[in-house]
């Protein structure tokens, strides 16, 4: 028997309009979902919120199994058992049990730019807190995707709080209508607006490399600051799944999509597909609304490696590949 069709014109119009802003959503990034009863229906892993008018990215599945799993009660946190119609051949997000963890019926998460921003830094996240008081919100500290979120998620989470900030990821926000969560992610973005510094750069002088070319983001290889974070470390999962740890100044294997070249620019691979386009557009986002005197604190080498080690993440890249 089909589920009930939770997935109503307002929820894709809310999924499609996050997935089409890179300020809140980059590539596959971000998911959404909504619930009723024991039927909850969820981003596909993989698949673009952008594309939610346009095309089936949603997944059934059992909203009571998922939080079991939630819970450590069965499963092994995927929630690939928990899918009611496995005709289509899709996995849910890896991300599912945390929105089966809420009792609101709608939840978006986004990668937003503003919160990652705050969130990457000490003193961005106590100048976040002081921007949102009066919101019913949390801050978890960073945990790799999935169920090692979930449990940072519900260690700190009450029944009422609709505001979450993830440390080095980025946000969540839940409600019992779309719109509600449409008009609270409005508030958070409001709140938490920054302003970019100028992101203007010089032409590079030297010619790009064969099978290179030079990118539109050449500033953070021309500012000193921008440049020494960006070389150095990583500051949320995705950039690591879609783009490897840090920038290299350097190719290795062929492998790298980005390099920055020191005083002159980034150079972008003529074959970089859409999605690590969309990530270099979003590490530039992301630095560019750091502020002067805040420090930063990258995800870490241990952290990268389990990214890079993962299987579902790797399902992700593949699925990436073919958009």
């Amino acid at each position: 028997m089909q589920p009930p069709n939770l997935v109503t014109p307002e929820f894709k119009a809310l999924s499609a309009m996050l997935g089409s802003d890179p300020l809140q959503v980059q590539g596959p990034g971000g998911n959404t979902s909504i619930k009723d009863g024991s039927v909850m229906y969820i981003k596909a892993s993989g698949t673009e919120l952008a594309d939610a008018e346009d095309r089936n990215i949603f997944v059934a599945v059992d909203r009571d199994a998922a939080l079991l799993e939630a819970l450590e009660k069965a499963g092994d946190g995927s929630c690939k058992n928990t899918v009611l119609d496995k005709s289509h051949g899709l996995r849910p997000s890896i991300e599912t049990t945390f929105h089966a963890a809420f009792q609101h019926r709608v939840v978006a998460h986004t990668h937003s730019v503003a919160t990652i921003a705050h969130a990457i830094s000490p003193e961005g996240r106590n100048e976040a807190a002081s921007k949102l008081e009066g919101l019913d919100f949390v801050m978890v500290p960073y945990a790799k995707p999935g169920l090692p979120l979930t449990r940072q998620i519900l260690a700190r989470i009450k029944p009422d709080t609709q505001v979450v900030i993830l440390q080095n990821h980025g946000l969540i926000c839940a409600g019992d209508t779309v719109e509600e969560v449409r008009s609270l992610i409005a508030e958070v973005e409001n709140r938490l607006a920054l302003t970019p510094r100028s992101t203007e750069a010089k032409p590079a002088t030297d010619p790009a490399p064969k099978g290179f070319s030079w990118s539109d983001y050449g500033w953070l290889a021309q500012d000193e600051t921008a440049f020494a974070r960006a070389k150095s470390d990583t500051y949320y999962p995705d950039h690591v799944v879609f783009l490897g740890p840090c920038l290299p100044t350097s190719d290795h294997d062929g492998k790298p999509p980005a390099i920055l070249q020191e005083g002159q620019g980034v150079l972008i691979k003529d074959d970089a597909t859409p999605v690590q386009i969309a990530m270099l557009a979003c590490v530039s986002d992301v630095l560019a609304r750091v502020q002067d005197g805040w420090s930063v604190e990258p995800i870490g080498a241990e952290a990268e490696a389990e990214l890079l080690d993962w299987d579902a993440e790797k399902y992700r890249q593949a699925l990436a590949t073919q958009t």
